[in-house]
Order: C-alpha cells, then structure tokens, then sequence
C-alpha cells in the first residue's frame, strides 16, 4: 500500500500525467535540490524530474496550449493538494526527529531498525522523495509511538472524493451519510 507520492515512479513512467502529479514534481524538484547539495547522486534524477517537468510545462502550459477555467481550476487544486501533503510530510518528518532525539537515536540508526542500511534513503523516507511502506509506519507508530494519524496522510485527492461521493448517492443508504465536510482536505 503506498503512503504518498514516488517521485521514482514518476521518473520511470518517464511522463507526467496530471497537475496532481506535476505540482508533486515541483515540490520534489526543490527537496533534490536541497539533497544534491550533500549528495550529487541525486542531480541525475533532478535532471531527469527537470525534464519531465519542462515537457508537461510545454505541452499543458505554453503559450500555444489552450488554458481554460476548468484547468486553471483543476491547477489550484493540485496545487493545495500537494501543498498539504508537504507540510504533511514535514511535520511527519519534525515528529520523527523529535522522538528519535529523545530516544537518543540517530537517523543512520532508525534506518538499522527499519532494516533500510543507505543512510541517502533514509533521508529520502524523512524528505518524502521516496514513500515509506506501510510496514516502516507500522514500526515508527510502535516504536515511536506517534500516533498513526501524523504518519498516514488521510486525505484524498479530488477524483477519488467526487467517485466516493457519487457512489454514495447512488446507494440512497440512509445509514451511509457524510459530514457537511466529509472527504474534504483536512
């Protein structure tokens, strides 16, 4: 079960799809960036993003591409969208460091115990440039005890809560309602 986006995916897919999947890039373009400071290992695959990135740009956002309302609209979305998973992801990231420093773990260390030996990847979990499995979450709740609500993103993106949304219409289950605010962004 994946937690949140993949930017290896993306790259090896070798096309972004949607604005969802463009304003993640963005977003990871600026922590590779960060990263290839200490690491040049990961300049390659900013090069690769960067590409990717340019042709979406050219292809859905150039001056020859017809830009209506409606992907304005779908824009902002994604935009908030990634938005919050990156401050999820940050704040994930704060919670982590903090219990591990107080447990007088290092981050090379949490990696040993989530049986990931690369200290890069480890920091590419922290980033959110590669998604921790489901099993590593598991792990951080019940060694860390952070509660699995800081850990597991809970929101969905907009095409997954509107089909959610019709299905339930559609069942006419009076038992089955949703809150004014149900499947919004938290």
């Amino acid at each position: 079960m994946k937690t949140q986006f993949d930017i290896n995916e993306l790259i090896d897919a070798g096309k972004i799809e949607n604005e969802l999947d463009f304003e993640r890039a963005l977003i990871a373009d600026r922590k590779l960036r960060v990263l290839s400071k200490d690491d040049a290992s990961y300049k390659i695959r900013r090069k690769k993003l960067r590409d990717l990135i340019e042709q979406y740009e050219n292809q859905n956002w150039s001056s020859d591409s017809k830009i209506s309302e409606n992907k304005i609209k779908e824009s902002d979305s994604a935009e908030m969208i990634a938005e919050k998973e990156r401050q999820f992801i940050q704040k994930r990231k704060e919670l982590i460091r903090k219990s591990l420093k107080s447990l007088n773990l290092t981050q090379q260390d949490f990696g040993r115990i989530l049986g990931h030996q690369s200290k890069s990847y480890i920091s590419e979990l922290m980033n959110g440039i590669s998604p921790f499995s489901l099993k590593d979450l598991i792990v951080i709740h019940q060694l860390l005890k952070i509660d699995l609500a800081h850990l597991v993103p809970t929101f969905l993106p907009e095409s997954d809560r509107v089909r959610i949304q019709t299905s339930i219409k559609k069942l006419n289950n009076p038992k089955l309602k949703l809150r004014e605010d149900g499947l919004v962004l938290s």
